[in-house]
């Protein structure tokens, strides 16, 4: 997970430095910035009017090109990015849906119960024509879907009941504008009464509508009262401009903040003592100031800070989020942050797909289990302080040049999302490429796994999961009833097409004991001559002590796997014989003493028992291969304190043999040190 998050803060880093990138060459090529003001007069009239669109202004009575520019300035200082983006919004023909109404349920759960939002209905009587043609009508759509108005069509032939009980007996425009000033408080619904069906007509109306519910101040008196008063808004924005009405865009995100951010329109046309503006800091029109408990900002200072709906709506969300917004920018995060492992996961490509809707349902279940303690903390009355001491941290790191960036960088990555998706995918990209040289570095073997190989191995996890217990699920010691009773094993084996083998991981080989074998001195050939027949005598007494133990504690399993060898075999192979030693568990004389003890007999040195682990069993030679143990192999011990070749004892594991070649005790099972029961003797010493 730590690994994702690095990757995907790395992301976050190149697109803030390709952003900075993108300025440098569009300054190196026409010579101006995104935050560099622009000149009204130098601009056409096609370009104004597209600008005044934008912001939400009429302009229909204005056929002078100076009497545009002059509202263009009345409404606010424009740049080239703001210039830019709304050139790019009116070449954009993209066609905005319009939401059909079923009948009566469906208009009052997205009308009449949507609080937070404007909406401008068409109504079809029965038998009626519709009071907007379908030209004009889609006009109407596109025009005030930009300021965040959405449209539908009621036809009264799904629900004429709904009409009669409305009143709706003709064709008509009806416009939905929450009543109060509260968060979630009622709507109500207005009826379009004018007599011209145009679209800049029936514009008016609907932003005179909308700006009825900011509060307008016209005189000094009026806006030191309100300047000085506290009341439960936190945030209130000023307008002060020498407008009739306030933009349309204003307007409407005055109903998105409902119950959050207060806006004021401050009416200055008819101004003649304007001291007062300039005792609170206020020296020109038209300006926007957010005046907060921390102090006054003046919007438009900073990068991204245009006069339009987009970039006020970033601001504003930014300074006085919804738990809402927090949680779709997680999401958006958390779900970021899972692709990447897309990218890490190395392998088959089917790997990779199932890995990732594994991340991503894990991922999003976590976020939503996470987010429900949450939302009831929030709930608490006491956390009150806490609420406004998190809402000013927001204020504070939001109105920073930082952050105007980001969320200049915001709205340009999603204007443009081709650009996020493909740098997305140049990312990851450079992530897999370095993974994978990472893991070929390491001799990783998954690298170069195909489709068929991993689905085989998911398959036999699969089935192994299902009818068997993994092994590491086992606790240590593991008490088993075929322990006891061999019997029970037999049975088993008696239908081996019934039963799998579990799927063991290998990952216990790397916790196994290693150490170099070692010797102490040298001796000469006579004195191992000399010396060979006490050591061979000494030694198959001492291994018959050590095994005499052994068979104690595994005699019922040695019966149980030495039944195919014969009385006179001395050796016999490993898939008839359970001893992998090569030699039957009725001859334990030779394989034993061979085995374990007689390390006088191949080599010239006494091994080093020292450096031994305690609980391993003293031997010299490796039963998997036949040789003996050369002056500084490798060797390896298994839980069960037998010794082998490291080489050995590793391929014989990995290929499926999980027990020991002696012993067969699991070589993924824990065995406790065996101690030598003290004989009980009844008769008293003589």
């Amino acid at each position: 997970m730590w690994v994702k998050l690095c990757c995907l803060l790395l992301y976050f880093l190149a697109l803030f430095v390709l952003a900075r990138v993108f300025e440098a060459v569009a300054w190196y090529e026409s010579g101006f910035l995104a935050t560099q003001l622009v000149d009204p007069v130098a601009l056409s009239f096609r370009k104004l009017r597209t600008i005044l669109e934008c912001r939400g202004l009429g302009h229909s009575g204005l056929p002078e090109k100076k009497d545009v520019r002059e509202l263009v300035e009345k409404s606010g200082d424009l740049m080239e990015g703001e210039l830019y983006s709304a050139l790019k919004e009116e070449e954009a023909s993209e066609s905005v849906s319009s939401t059909n109404f079923s009948g009566e349920m469906h208009f009052y759960e997205l009308v009449e119960d949507t609080k937070d939002g404007i909406w401008l209905v068409q109504v079809i009587a029965n038998d009626r024509s519709p009071l907007v043609g379908k030209v004009h009508w889609e006009k109407m759509v596109k025009k005030v879907s930009r300021f965040g108005i959405r449209t539908g069509t009621f036809n009264c032939s799904s629900d004429p009941r709904y009409c009669k009980r409305r009143g709706w007996l003709k064709s008509t425009l009806i416009m939905s504008v929450p009543q109060t000033s509260t968060s979630k408080g009622k709507v109500m619904l207005k009826e379009y009464s004018g007599r011209k069906i145009e679209v800049e007509h029936i514009f008016k109306w609907i932003t005179a509508h909308a700006a009825s519910r900011i509060k307008t101040i016209y005189n000094s008196e009026h806006l030191k009262e309100e300047w000085n008063k506290s009341d439960q808004y936190r945030v209130k924005i000023y307008l002060f401009a020498n407008l009739d009405q306030p933009p349309a865009f204003f307007s409407a995100l005055s109903v998105k903040f409902t119950g959050r951010v207060e806006f004021i329109f401050v009416n200055v046309e008819n101004w003649d003592n304007k001291s007062y503006m300039a005792e609170i800091g206020i020296y020109k029109t038209p300006s926007y100031i957010l005046r907060t408990p921390e102090g006054i900002y003046r919007y438009g200072n900073n990068t991204g800070e245009f006069i339009s709906l987009r970039a006020m709506d970033s601001f504003l969300r930014s300074l006085q989020p919804e738990v809402n917004d927090l949680f779709v920018l997680s999401l958006v995060l958390v779900n970021l942050m899972a692709w990447m492992d897309l990218f890490i996961t190395q392998g088959a490509t089917i790997k990779r797909f199932v890995v990732l809707i594994s991340t991503l349902g894990t991922y999003n279940s976590l976020l939503i289990i996470s987010w429900l303690p949450v939302l009831g903390f929030l709930q608490l009355p006491y956390l009150d302080s806490f609420y406004e001491y998190s809402l000013k941290l927001f204020r504070y790191s939001n109105t920073t040049t930082l952050a105007s960036w980001v969320r200049a960088d915001w709205m340009f990555y999603s204007s443009h999302p081709a650009l996020f998706l493909s740098t997305y995918l140049g990312h990851g990209l450079l992530i897999d490429y370095f993974e994978k040289k990472r893991r070929r570095n390491n001799n990783t073997d998954e690298v170069n796994a195909n489709n068929l190989e991993w689905l085989s191995s998911l398959w036999d996890w699969y089935t192994s999961y299902l009818f068997h217990p993994i092994a590491s699920f086992q606790h240590f010691p593991f008490d088993s009833d075929w322990d006891e009773d061999p019997d029970l094993f037999l049975e088993r084996l008696a239908f081996p097409d019934l039963w799998l083998h579990p799927l063991i991981p290998t990952d216990y080989i790397k916790n196994l004991p290693m150490w170099r074998f070692k010797c102490l001195g040298t001796h000469s050939d006579e004195e191992m001559l000399e010396a060979f027949p006490d050591s061979e005598s000494d030694s198959d007494s001492e291994n018959r002590e050590v095994f005499s133990s052994d068979r104690e504690v595994s005699e019922d399993d040695e019966l149980s796997t030495c039944h195919g060898c014969s009385e006179g075999e001395r050796r016999c192979g490993a898939e008839t014989c359970s001893c992998a030693s090569k030699r039957c568990h009725r001859e334990p004389c030779e394989c034993r003493a061979r085995s374990y003890g007689s390390y006088s007999s191949a080599g010239d040195m006494e091994p080093d028992w020292s450096a031994w682990p305690s609980d391993m069993l003293h031997c010299t030679e490796c039963v998997v291969c036949l040789e003996n143990f050369a002056k500084g192999c490798l060797l390896m011990g298994l839980p069960c304190g037998h010794v082998f070749h490291q080489n050995c004892i590793v391929m014989w594991l990995a290929g499926g043999r999980h027990c020991c070649p002696v012993c067969r005790w699991a070589s993924y099972k824990k065995k406790q040190p065996y101690t030598h029961p003290q004989p009980l003797s009844s008769e008293p010493p003589s």
